[in-house]
């Protein structure tokens, strides 16, 4: 997605919303409406490591109704930004 590319309210909503979920899954220091919607989720962006991922992968089970799979060959891009894993998991949610 471009940085340049609008987002339907809805979508923005999503983020807040899937931001809102990280934060009190691991426990972040700041806001959820602090976080870069296009900086990378691990390593240097927003710093997650792979507790965390697991902690959230949990939370997104039990919040939306599908797993995250550690050996899914598309987890760089889902896991590249909150913009693209809000947008995964939009697309693949049951609840």
């Amino acid at each position: 997605m471009l940085q340049s590319e609008v987002l339907e309210p809805d979508q923005l909503a999503f983020e807040v919303e899937i931001a809102r979920l990280i934060a009190e899954t691991v426990d972040l220091e700041f806001a959820p409406e602090q976080i870069d919607p296009l900086a990378p989720l691990f390593g240097d962006g927003l710093g997650l490591d792979s507790i965390d991922l697991l902690e959230i992968a949990l939370a997104i089970s039990q919040t939306y109704g599908f797993s995250l799979r550690s050996d899914d060959p598309d987890n760089r891009r889902i896991f590249a930004s909150l913009r693209a894993f809000a947008a995964h998991i939009a697309q693949h949610r049951t609840k």
